[in-house]
């Protein structure tokens, strides 16, 4: 829920145009951000793992889903 109320409150103060959804360390939370781009209709342009910006990386759909069903890349 606090996600789904981050981007709302987002959306009606700034024009955005995407997702980058950082500290994805679990399936929890790997789950809500398919809700959201569902939801309010943008892009998902990075997912991050970690701290840094090394830990940034470009989100790939299939690559996605394998990884929150457990499957190979």
């Amino acid at each position: 829920q606090n996600a789904h109320a981050q981007v709302e409150t987002f959306k009606e103060l700034l024009d955005v145009s995407g997702l980058i959804v950082t500290k994805l360390d679990g399936s929890a939370r790997g789950g809500v951000i398919v809700g959201l781009a569902d939801r309010f209709g943008l892009p998902i342009y990075a997912i991050g793992v970690g701290e840094s910006a090394e830990d940034l990386h470009p989100f790939t759909a299939q690559e996605f889903a394998n990884s929150l069903l457990g499957l190979p890349a």
